[in-house]
This record gives structure tokens, C-alpha cells and sequence, in this order.
């Protein structure tokens, strides 16, 4: 509600970002709440009710608060998620990222079908956190698993909604640029 109330005081700047986290926080949400992943058991229910909480929040207030004035609105994302189905085994030391979607460390094992991988991430503009670092990014509806507790975390993030890997849910982004019938 306070960036409706204030929306009157960003008109008079060149340029304002505002950073809305609300459907990532969804989606992590949907992972550990039941009643979420009764809600948005799949993709339509999961868009359904992202498209339901757009159109009741100060989100689009404020944009319904600007639409007569002579401004530009780009809109776009960092990231887009999938419905992660299908794990796949990765055996790596204690140093190793804990994202589902993707993994960096040293001595990383895991079967090559599986991921995008990156034995010199340098070759993908990715950062050298360590020596002897690689990367690995799960395709499609993957996700990447430790064998500790294989079967629980198995059951606990199937058919969640996550970020970080190489599909192109993930990673098409879309952006949108409006303009308002009086800026022409």
C-alpha cells in the first residue's frame, strides 16, 4: 500500500526500479506450505493464482494510479521457474551449493545426460569460485539430489516450482514496455 500512497512522489523522478518479489516468494512459499501446493498443484493453478493476487494487489493499484500519465512502465523479470519432476543423483563435497536447480563445487559427480555441465565455468562467463571448480545445471523438469536423505528430499521437492537451472521457462524472460495513451 505505500507504494500507492507514494506513487504521486516517483512521478517527479527520471527514472524509478521497483523490485516486486512476490511470485518467487510464491513459489518457495508453495514448497513448504500445504494448502499452497493444494492451491497451485500445477502450472494453470499456479498462474491462476499469481494472476489472481496481480489483480488485487498494490501492484496494480499503482499502475491503474499512473496509466493517465505521460510516463513509460517496463516491466520484466529475473527468472522464470519450472515444476521440477525428475531427480537426478549428485554426490559432492561440503562445499557444494545446496540449489536444486544447480550445483557448483569441486569433485562433482554425477551422470552427464542429466545436466549442462561446465568443468571450466570460465568457458560459460560463470565466476572461478575455487580451483578445480565446476558447475552443473539441471535440464528441463530436473532437479539435482544428494544421496543423503535421497528419498525424503525426493518426496519433498517433486513437483515444486524452482529456479536456477537451463530450461526455457527459466531462462526466457519476458519484458514488456507500456506506454500510456497520453505519452504517445
Amino acid at each position: 500500500q505505500q507504494l500507492v500512497n507514494n506513487m504521486h512522489n516517483l512521478l517527479q523522478n527520471d527514472l524509478n526500479i521497483i523490485v516486486y518479489n512476490f511470485v518467487d516468494m510464491l513459489s518457495h512459499a508453495r514448497t513448504e506450505m500445504e494448502v499452497l501446493k493444494e492451491l497451485a498443484s500445477d502450472e494453470a493453478s499456479y498462474r491462476s493464482i499469481t494472476r489472481s493476487w496481480f489483480e488485487h494487489s498494490p501492484l496494480h493499484q499503482a499502475l491503474k494510479k499512473v496509466a493517465d500519465k505521460p510516463i513509460k512502465v517496463v516491466l520484466a523479470t529475473d527468472h522464470g521457474s519450472v515444476r521440477v519432476k525428475t531427480p537426478h543423483k549428485v554426490i559432492g563435497d561440503k562445499q557444494t551449493t545446496a540449489n536444486l536447480r544447480y550445483k557448483h563445487g569441486r569433485n562433482l559427480n554425477f551422470e552427464a545426460r542429466d545436466v549442462l555441465a561446465f568443468k571450466d565455468p570460465r568457458e560459460a562467463g560463470l565466476p572461478v569460485p575455487n580451483v578445480n571448480s565446476s558447475f552443473i545445471f539441471a535440464r528441463e523438469d530436473g532437479f539435482l539430489c544428494y544421496p543423503n536423505n535421497y528419498n525424503h528430499y525426493v518426496n519433498y521437492y517433486r513437483n515444486t516450482f524452482q529456479h536456477g537451472g537451463v530450461s526455457l521457462e527459466e531462462m526466457i524472460v519476458p519484458i514488456i514496455k507500456m506506454v500510456s495513451k497520453s505519452a504517445g
